[in-house]
This record gives structure tokens, sequence and C-alpha cells, in this order.
């Protein structure tokens, strides 16, 4: 245990290390934004990930480490709790080394820990909903019942993915005859209400703004889609086996269909956890295509089962899976610090999302436009991040009137827009490129704009 302990702290200076030294993604510089002005909850999520910003950057400043502070740290918290979880639910076979292991080697874990998104807080809270049902299983003692309440609370506090928590505890209370006995108590129907109260302000923040969040949320549902579903099914299956990492991904199918044949209340409440958010996402993949970060959730509760694998199994396939996973994610990690790899930035995920947005901004700035906007939220948000502080970004998107930050009005006005997109129509008077090294990454054209519609200015660091 205690070379288990110190690999975790090894591994979460290392990530501290990339947190600090990685520029931020588009994303992460709009959840930073709203980390500047916190509110109840958002037009996207729930208010948690900017709560965490907020916290880091009250340490660190508005950089890339103060941003991503809590993600490493609650990965290291996390990993330690699930680890306690599965030596409760599986005494005597050293479920929980397996399990911290395996989740800390894939690619899907190994990547969120170093980036602070709302999937960051969701499988703490997640992890944490998941021991204190351990807990509870492994004591009998009913007041555990509250403290998986604030969990998923919590959780759905961070994304609206936690409503699956506490759907799979509840069916698994629902479907085991020994289980059954909880609903007599009121200490389940406590923990309901304690998730609810925990999530109220996000209740109380989308009825007072049209409940613009749970439509924009609920609106992702399309019909299904007979012609495609076959192809989203195999985008989805193909992502999963590189972001669980090959091996890895193996063994958890092993060890989830292992469960079924084991009946104790551990195992089927992993069943729960794990088939549940599985069914769900195997609906809106029939019409939609589902990202692979969606799958998260079920990431702890299929590396507990992997732990549950037998013994002669997992002396085979244990090590291998985990050094293959953690290889992957390494080589990861070094791609998107040195580029070491001869991909074309355009193709580089990494350098997609991450590179040259200083020097985009400082052309840009060159120009000396009274303003500027971007027709997406995460070019607008990245340019209000980087850019010099001279350059003045506007949003007229209606997702940013639902921010309370300082107007702008601008009628009349001309600045210039800023698209990726080849065919948006617009009056193009330029292009700018970001660049990686002297290559480009993406190319821009900038557009004459005329402002007529109210606008609001997006904060700087």
């Amino acid at each position: 245990m205690r070379l288990g302990l110190a690999a975790l702290l090894v591994l979460t200076a290392l990530r501290l290390a990339l947190a600090a030294r990685l520029p931020l993604v588009p994303d992460e510089a709009y959840y930073f934004l709203w980390s500047t002005h916190l509110q109840p909850g958002y037009f996207d999520h729930p208010p948690m990930v900017a709560l965490w910003i907020r916290a880091g950057t009250a340490l660190f400043g508005p950089s890339p480490l103060g941003v991503r502070l809590l993600g490493p740290l609650s990965t290291l918290a996390g990993s330690l709790l699930l680890w306690d979880a599965a030596e409760r639910l599986f005494p005597g076979r050293r479920a929980g080394l397996t399990a911290a292991a395996c989740l800390n080697a894939t690619l899907l874990f190994g990547a969120g820990a170093v980036l602070m998104t709302p999937d960051t807080p969701l499988l703490f809270f997640w992890s944490a909903g998941i021991w204190a049902m351990a807990r509870l299983i492994s004591s009998g003692k009913p007041g555990w019942w509250l403290a998986a309440g604030l969990a998923a609370g919590l959780a759905l506090l961070s994304k609206y993915t936690g409503l699956l928590f506490i759907l799979a505890v509840f069916g698994w209370v629902l479907a085991g005859r020994r289980e059954r006995r909880w609903l007599r108590t009121p200490w389940p129907w406590a923990a309901a209400v304690l998730a609810v109260l925990v999530f109220a302000p996000d209740i109380a923040w989308n009825a007072a703004n049209g409940w613009v969040s749970y439509l924009k949320q609920g609106g992702r549902e399309a019909g299904f889609q007979p012609g495609r579903a076959l192809g989203f099914v195999a985008s989805l299956l193909g992502s999963q086996f590189f972001l669980f990492t090959p091996v890895i991904a193996v063994l958890a199918v092993r060890g989830v269909w292992g469960l079924r044949h084991d009946d104790t209340p551990g195992s089927r409440l992993l069943l729960w956890l794990t088939l549940l958010p599985g069914a769900v996402l195997l609906e809106h993949v029939l019409s939609q295509r589902v990202e692979g970060n969606w799958v998260a959730v079920l990431y702890p509760s299929a590396c507990i089962a992997i732990g549950t694998l037998p013994a002669a199994l997992l002396a085979r396939w244990r090590k291998p899976a985990v050094v293959l996973g953690f290889g992957i994610t390494g080589l990861v990690y070094v791609q998107a610090l040195a580029a070491p790899l001869p991909i074309p930035p355009r193709m580089d995920t990494a350098a997609l999302q991450m590179a040259g947005w200083p020097q985009f901004g400082a052309q840009l700035a060159a120009l000396h436009p009274d303003f500027i906007v971007a027709d997406d939220y995460a070019t607008a948000a990245a340019l209000a991040y980087y850019a010099p502080p001279g350059l003045r970004v506007v949003g007229f998107e209606p997702r940013w009137s639902y921010f309370d930050w300082q107007p702008a009005s601008l009628y009349g006005e001309a600045g210039i827009m800023i698209t990726h997109r080849p065919h948006a129509p617009c009056e193009q008077i330029g292009t700018l490129t970001r660049e990686r090294d002297g290559k480009p990454v993406q190319t821009y054209r900038l557009c004459k704009y005329i402002a007529l519609l109210p606008g609001t200015w997006l904060p700087r660091p």
C-alpha cells in the first residue's frame, strides 16, 4: 500500500507540473470567465467548475496552475476514496489497489487530471458517492446515507450527469430484496432531500432565467437516426477503446460482465452504477454522436470491477494493462508539452486546442480594432484570456447575456469578427493564422462586423 500511495503522490506532482506548464484550452478559458463572476448557475452547466477555479486562482492567480489546481488534487483524493471503497466492498481481494491503478492509467482520467472541466469535480464527487455507499454496505450504519446524499448533490452541482448516480442508487435499492428494507427508514429519503437542497441554487437560477440550462442540455436529444446509428456506436466504442486504453478496456468489460454472477450488495451496486448510465448513453448514441468524456462516470465502477477478476487473470494482465495505459497517457503528455512526434499541427489535438493563442491575440491587437468578436464561444473565451490587455473582446451570442458583466453599447460601431468557418457569410477583410513553432495550426477569416445588438464585454484576467 505504501508503494501505491507513493506512486499516486509522484503522479500528482507530475500532473501539477503539467497543469502549470500547459496552456489553457478554450473551454478552460471559458470556465475561467465564469469564475470571475460567481453565479448559482450558468448557461451550459451548474456552477461547481467555476467555484473550483475560483478557489485555485485565489491561491495562484489567473494562471494555468491556478485554474487547474484542484484537478490533480481532487484526482488524488478521488483515487484514495475509490481505493478504500473497493477494499470495503470486496475485502481480502486487493481490489482497491487494482481499481486505483487502472483508473489512473486510463487516458481519459489521466488527461482529465490536468485539465479543468465540469467532469473534473463530477468524477471526484461521483467517486466520493461510491465510497459513501461502500461504507454504508460494509458497516450497515445508516448515517452514511447522508454522506452519499451530500456527494450526489455535489456531483449534480458539478454536471447534470450526476442525476444518474441518484437514479442508479435508487435502482439498486428497489431491485434488491435486502436493500428495499432501507425504504422503510427515513435515511434514503433524507439523503435525497439533502441532495436536492445542495442542488437547489442551480434550480433557483434556472427558474429565474427561463430554465435555459436545462433546455440546452435537454435539447441535445434528437430523433432516432437508423442510417447513422451504427456509425455513432462504432465511433463511441472506438473512442472508449482508446480512452480506457486497450487492455484496461477489455479487463473492464470482463470485470463488469463477471459481476452478474456475484449476488452481493457491492456487485449489484457496481452493476447499477455502470449499466444504468451506460443504457442512457446507448439511447443517446442511437440518435447523435456521444462525446468520449460523457462516458467518464462509468470509469470508477468499471475499474473497481476489474479488481474483482480472478487473481490468476489479474496476475497475468494487471501489470501490462497499467504499463500500457500509463505509456499511452505519458506519450500524450509529452506530445502536448513538446510535440516530438511529427504530427502536422492541423491534425494534432493538443496543438489545435492549446498552441499559439498569445501570439494570435497579439497579431489581432496590432490591427488596432475598436473591438473584436468571435462567432463561437470557445474562440472568444480564448482571446479574452490570452489577448493583450488593450484588445477589447465582445460577446454578442445570446449565452453571454446570462452573465452579469459590463454591457457593451456599440450599436452601429464597426469591429472585427473572427471565424474559423470557411463558408460563414461575412464581409471578409483578411485572414490570420494561429501557429505553433512557425507551422500553421488554424487559419481564421477576419470579417467586418457592425454591431446591431446589445453586447457584453468579456472580462480579462
